[in-house]
């Protein structure tokens, strides 16, 4: 009904009536700036070791699931896919028929009278990229693989996937963890202990063994396989191809 008034309003030009869409969505968007996104949709697209990712956000799950939503999120990517951007800001500037991303969303905004954003874009580049995304699209995954190929391989990265998805790993490996992190951690046990009695000179000890359990169970090659809690992630894909193992993950979400 937007689009049908705009054109009446322009006596049917179509540039006009594009144009009178994307200045009524720049009112909304200013309007509408302080919104949550807490809706969307992930996308991934994969192909010769080179990923990326994106999440569209909104305001509710009705326009989530609306088609033109999805239809412009599919060409976002596609467009990300192709050219590579390093940024978000990069991917925004970039042009889907004759129009920049940013003005594209800006027009959709005008229509359906809800913030839109790109709440996400990342990418990965490795010997193989497996991806994933979660039932209901709010959730996505790519992992970078290095030390094999083939289907064997791409099983065991869906599997880990699964497992990124599930446990949010905050980092691959305890050398990947921020110093800002473990400095957290070991404050917190520190008062933790001392709030339970411990002695003082006990705590250091104390916080160290919280931090080392802390990072068996948050960094992904420690953490037990959820299929088999028997083994870690990394013993878990050295099983499958010897020398196989995780070199990066991505993990985007629109909740």
């Amino acid at each position: 009904m937007d689009c049908k008034k705009a054109l009446t309003e322009t006596e049917g030009d179509f540039e006009k009536a594009i144009e009178a869409l994307r200045k009524k969505g720049q009112k909304v968007s200013a309007a509408r700036a302080d919104r949550t996104t807490t809706e969307g949709i992930v996308l991934t697209k994969t192909d010769n070791g080179y990923g990326v990712m994106i999440a569209l956000g909104c305001e509710t799950d009705f326009v989530a699931k609306n088609d033109t939503l999805q239809q412009l999120a599919q060409q976002i990517l596609e467009v990300a896919f192709t050219h590579k951007p390093a940024t978000t800001e990069a991917l925004l500037a970039l042009d889907i028929e004759g129009m920049s991303i940013q003005d594209k969303i800006t027009e959709l905004v005008g229509r359906i009278g809800e913030k839109v954003t790109v709440s996400a874009y990342t990418s990965l580049r490795s010997e193989t990229v497996v991806p994933y995304i979660h039932t209901g699209s709010k959730l996505g995954v790519l992992v970078g693989l290095q030390g094999g190929q083939g289907v064997q391989v791409v099983e065991a990265g869906k599997d880990v996937a699964m497992q990124i998805a599930a446990m949010n790993p905050v980092a691959l490996s305890k050398e990947e963890v921020a110093n800002e992190v473990i400095e957290k951690e070991l404050a917190i046990a520190r008062e933790q202990a001392r709030n339970e009695g411990k002695p003082e000179a006990m705590l250091d000890k104390i916080a160290q063994g919280k931090l080392n359990k802390f990072i068996k169970e948050n960094t992904l090659l420690q953490q037990p396989f959820v299929k088999d809690n028997s083994v870690t992630i990394a013993q878990y894909l050295e099983n499958v191809t010897r020398g196989l193992t995780v070199v990066a993950f991505e993990r985007v979400t629109v909740a």
